[in-house]
Formats: C-alpha cells, structure tokens, sequence
C-alpha cells in the first residue's frame, strides 16, 4: 500500500481545481483558459523556458526568454545560430554551461530529429544538456505524460505534505516516488506545473500561506511540526575560498581590453579581461606583477563572487593606455557596446570595480 493513503483520493483535483483558479500567467505557459480554447504547449517553448529556469528566477528568466524567441523564433533557428551570438544572449542569465549545451541539444534536436522534440523521457535524457529533470518536466508539460516532476519549489511541498525526515539530497528518491504515486494519469502537465506554483506562491520557504493551502487538511508537516523546517538539510558546508586578480585596461578612444575564455572549463567561450588562473592558495597570483602586458596598473580594490561551488575574490586592477597594445586572443571593445559582449557577471562586476560607469545607460 503506498505512503500516500494519507492523502485524500481527490488530492490532484483539488490541486488542479485550484490551479485552474490561481495558476500564474507565464510567457512559456498554455494557461488552463488557454488550453480550453484548443491552445497546446509549444515544446521548444517548454524546453527553452526549463533550461533557463535552473537556478534561476521566474523574474530574472522572462526578459532572456522573449529574446530568445525574438533571435530565434524556432529551434532550427537557434541550431543554425552563431555560438557565440547565443552566448552574447545568454550573459548574465549565469550557469553558461546551461547556454553551450542549449546549442548542442537545438543542433541535435534539429540534424536528428526533424526539428521535433522526442515526447518521452528516454528520448529526451538522450539529448544534450537533458537530465532527468528537464526531461520529465518536458514529458509532462509539452506531451503531456504522466511523469514525475521533481523541482525545487515540489520537494518543497512534498516534504511538507509527507513530513519527509531524510535530508536533501538523499530525499530526492523517495520524493520522486511519492511525487509519482501523486501524478493523476488526466492533465499530468497541469498537476506538474500546479505542484511549482504551489511552492512558488502558497508553500513558500518562509512564511507559507497554509490557510490558502489546497492540501492543508492533510499535511502533515502542519500537523505535527514547524512546515518551515522542511525541507530538512543536512550539514552545511562552507564554500572554499579562491582568490585571483583581474586586469582592465582602457585606451585613448575609450575602449576596453578584453579576451574570450578556453572553450572549455567553467564560463568556457565566454568573453573576459585578463586576469590570472583562480587559486586556493593565499600566496596566489594576485597582484600586479601577474600583469598581462606593460601598462601603468593600479590597485583599484577587489570584487567578491560565489560561485556554486566556492567563493572568488579578484583583485582588480586598471591602466589607462595611450593607444591600443597588440596582444593574442584579445581585442579592444568600445565602452558603448560592452553589454553587447558575452561577459559573465564576475567579469562584469571587475569591470565595473575600474570603471563604475561602464554599464551605465545615458
């Protein structure tokens, strides 16, 4: 008998009825009003909206969405798409291994598959950048099969709804699982993007509005504890910490040194200024003698950036340069078109640490 004979039988129609009442209008979304009008989901839409939404906010994601969509409109014109153009795009949405393997899975979508989206999940894990998640969440949503869907925002409500006492991420198993016992075989897509608004808008992290809650005469985190300390977590970690220094330069026509990164490695392809290997080591590289080229450097403070996995500090340096020194795999970019360039956030934030007016519009 599964765990969750707790939870009433109508619980996904309650949950649907109040998704159909309270869902969020989203620009990759087919409404349910929508869909009663014939409307169907887009799976490029889908996908598109998925890749960008890992780590990333709903707010944050919508801009970079429309523009995508402006660029290139369908997933054969993103395959045909300039890498480079695509990472230009991309910037400051961060993860860019998420942006390269967009590419390669819009090329693999497009050379193997006619341009259409395999509609389970087995085919959809097999292309690039497409792991479980994103694949049951395209199985649910675009073709609309009955798939687990296991997202921040859902282990959320589920760990809450079943009081799950295993910490994350060793939850993850049994979470999916109950979340599959959960998926109704009718409108499997709606109760997986029901179950995201509801963490996103009622079970919220802090503060939830149980009162509102569709499940809340079963739950029973409300019942028998605090729903805010579930999720449980384990222990955590302290980032390491890395150190490093980074090297602006300017020319007489007010333009900016900069340089593209290995194609490989974390923020690989994308555009940077110079700047030394990021070490653990105290004694690192980090001051003016790791200078890329002759120029009159000056300390001009450091900048701060957490990265998933540990946190970097930069030494930034500046030299105002008389006319544009020669040197490889680096070019001078005008100071009006640097939002234009495909520069990470850490590069953007060196930048702005020599010349805090460089990304200012007017």
């Amino acid at each position: 008998m599964m765990r969750n004979t707790l939870i009433a039988m109508d619980a996904a129609d309650r949950l649907l009825n109040w998704y159909d009442r309270h869902h969020r209008e989203l620009p990759w979304r087919v409404s349910p009003p929508m869909a009663r009008n014939g409307a169907t989901p887009d799976p490029y839409h889908v996908w598109l909206s998925e890749v960008m939404l890992q780590q990333t906010t709903v707010q944050a994601v919508k801009a970079y969405f429309e523009k995508f969509l402006t660029l290139w409109p369908t997933v054969e014109d993103l395959a045909a798409a300039e890498t480079e153009d695509v990472m230009k795009a991309w910037a400051g949405l961060g993860y860019y291994a998420r942006a390269r393997n967009l590419k390669k899975c819009a090329e693999a979508v497009a050379r193997d598959h006619g341009g259409r989206f395999p509609d389970r999940e087995e085919g959809l894990r097999a292309l690039p950048g497409i792991g479980d998640y994103t694949a049951a969440a395209l199985a649910a949503i675009a073709f609309n099969r009955r798939s687990a869907v296991l997202d921040g925002n859902v282990e959320r409500v589920i760990s809450r709804l079943f009081a799950i006492e295993t910490p994350l991420p060793a939850a993850k198993p049994e979470m999916r699982a109950l979340v599959s016992d959960l998926t109704p075989a009718d409108r499997p897509g709606d109760f997986a993007q029901a179950m995201m608004d509801l963490g996103a808008t009622i079970c919220t992290p802090k503060r939830p509005a149980c009162s509102l809650c569709p499940f809340r005469a079963n739950c029973l985190a409300l019942a028998t504890a605090d729903p805010e300390t579930f999720p449980r977590k384990g222990v955590k970690r302290e980032k390491p910490l890395r150190r490093g220094a980074a090297f602006v330069a300017i020319d007489s026509s007010n333009a900016v040194y900069l340089q593209k990164r290995a194609e490989t490695g974390l923020l690989g392809g994308m555009t940077e200024v110079p700047g030394t290997d990021w070490t653990a080591r105290r004694d690192g590289e980090t001051s003016i003698e790791a200078q890329p080229f002759a120029a009159p450097w000056e300390p001009c403070g450091a900048i701060t950036h957490i990265f998933t996995h540990f946190e970097l500090r930069l030494s930034v340096y500046r030299a105002n340069v008389a006319h544009a020194v020669t040197a490889a795999n680096g070019w001078w970019e005008p100071m009006a078109s640097l939002k234009a360039q495909a520069l990470p956030t850490v590069m953007k934030k060196a930048i702005a640490q020599a010349i805090p007016h460089a990304f200012k519009t007017g």
